[in-house]
């Protein structure tokens, strides 16, 4: 429709405008989906092929002697029973060679190889084959089997192609990813899918492990995943799988992990982490009500052998609010705040202690040495023996028979759990006979009569529950359990 001054009129402008913005709109979302799903992944697997290697090892493992005493020895088929084996054993006695295969790629042009540590374990020979064909033998530079992660290197005459770490924690749920390596022993092999998940773990104290639905399989241990821009974010390392293949649940080491582990083998042969010197658990609601703490964070120290932490005033009862100026949320997360920083620095710790909180300067000691020593045995003296009814336990103090029964350490403190009512919240935490309870309330109890003052202070202060620390085999954990079992 137009006006007689021959104008379109307004109808007609909305359309035109209208018919614009959807085009615009259309174009804009073929452009997000072809960014968020590339036509193709071969561009991207031409790119990082040649970086990508299959690893074979090999391990001499002795032969087997046969089945001995089939008769007594002296008898008279003894000779006859020998030749016949002597006989028949044929090449069961002799050392033989088992082949592993794995994957790996390649990190620097000089030829530094990252794959898992369990690919290369025990291996007498290692054998690099390159996407080219090509192979070469391989010496293992460092390992460090709490990551998974080895180190090799192989020596070329030539400069080779390599990748680099990408940044791990940029990595989205929902970013596509590309696996590659050696499946089942069929050569390279690439297969694609997405982040699943995030900061997984497993098992280790630092697993940080991406989640891909990307296949992967025997084989694949120690091939890189990729990023769309050809960068490596993460190691495959393990599946999740009833019938032991790709079932979309595999697990890959994040590289910002893997990227300080290798630097430290490159550097020193070994891994060099940080280690602060305590015991600890995590702050549950009921611990946090139990200590005063406004919310169930940060990490509580359950105990304080002999290591940096003793020495810098960190005491059983501390709760870890805070790390070289990053927030402890967890145990989990101080665990790799500690392991992440050098030997020898020294950094601020904030803990809550006594309703506040205070600074200590603590000079961190070296992980792996601490684990090489063995922590002294608990001292104490001997209480008198006496048994009774709280708290939905059955309480004594430990006799002679009791510390050889549970191999308790002689003159220990504390109230042995003889039983445990399983109606009671005392058997929901965990508490079993045979668990020591050496505090309760932050204070030492030596008697039934100490922990029913704790119990009483409690509820005098208007506590919903009590704080006691467990001991259990040595392994010391603090559990809240609510007063009103004590009723």
């Amino acid at each position: 429709m137009t006006f007689p001054n021959g104008q379109a009129g307004p109808i007609v402008r909305f359309r035109a405008v209208w018919l614009t913005v959807l085009a615009t709109v259309l174009v804009l979302a073929q452009a997000a989906l072809a960014q968020a799903r590339p036509e193709s992944l071969a561009p991207l697997a031409e790119k990082v092929s040649p970086a990508v290697v299959n690893i074979t090892t090999t391990t001499l493992v002795e032969g087997r002697t046969g089945p001995q005493g089939i008769v007594p020895e002296g008898s008279p088929f003894e000779d006859f029973f020998k030749e016949f084996q002597d006989r028949n054993r044929g090449d069961k006695d002799r050392p033989r060679r088992s082949t592993a295969l794995g994957s790996g790629f390649v990190i620097s042009e000089d030829g530094y190889v990252v794959t898992n540590n369990h690919v290369i374990d025990g291996a007498d020979e290692i054998r690099i084959e390159f996407f080219d064909g090509d192979e070469m033998d391989a010496k293992v530079v460092g390992t460090d089997p709490k990551t998974d992660i080895a180190l090799l290197k192989v020596e070329a005459s030539q400069p080779l192609p390599f990748v680099s770490f990408g940044d791990s924690d940029t990595a989205r749920v929902g970013d596509w990813v590309m696996a590659m390596g050696n499946p089942l022993g069929q050569g390279f092999s690439v297969s694609a899918g997405i982040v699943s998940a995030r900061n997984r773990a497993l098992s280790g104290t630092y697993d940080d492990y991406i989640q891909t639905d990307a296949a992967i399989n025997r084989g694949n241990s120690g091939g890189p995943l990729f990023n769309m821009e050809g960068e490596v974010i993460g190691v495959n390392t393990a599946i999740l799988s009833p019938n032991g293949g790709s079932i979309g649940i595999g697990f890959s080491m994040a590289s910002n992990v893997v990227s300080k582990v290798v630097d430290q083998l490159k550097e020193f042969g070994e891994t060099r982490r940080g280690w602060l010197g305590v015991r600890i658990q995590d702050v549950t609601e009921d611990v946090a009500d139990a200590i005063g703490l406004t919310k169930p964070e940060g990490a509580l120290v359950t105990d304080v052998p002999e290591g940096p932490a003793k020495e810098a005033g960190l005491e059983q009862r501390d709760v870890i609010m805070s790390f070289d100026g990053t927030e402890v949320k967890d145990t989990r997360e101080l665990v790799k705040l500690v392991g992440n920083s050098a030997v020898g620095k020294t950094v601020r710790v904030v803990v809550f202690r006594d309703g506040g909180t205070k600074t200590l300067l603590v000079t961190l000691g070296r992980r792996e040495d601490a684990e090489r020593t063995v922590p002294a045995a608990m001292k104490g003296e001997e209480a008198a023996p006496e048994q009774k009814d709280i708290l939905g336990m059955t309480l004594s103090a430990p006799t002679d028979d009791m510390r050889q029964e549970l191999g308790l350490p002689e003159g220990i403190e504390g109230l042995v759990v003889t039983d445990v009512d399983q109606a009671s919240q005392a058997f929901e935490k965990g508490l079993r006979a045979g668990d020591l309870i050496t505090e309760a309330g932050q204070q030492k109890v030596t008697s039934v009569a100490d922990l029913n003052a704790r119990v009483a202070e409690a509820k005098e202060a208007g506590r919903k529950s009590l704080l006691l620390l467990i001991r259990r085999g040595g392994d010391p954990r603090f559990v809240a359990l609510s007063l009103d079992d004590s009723e």
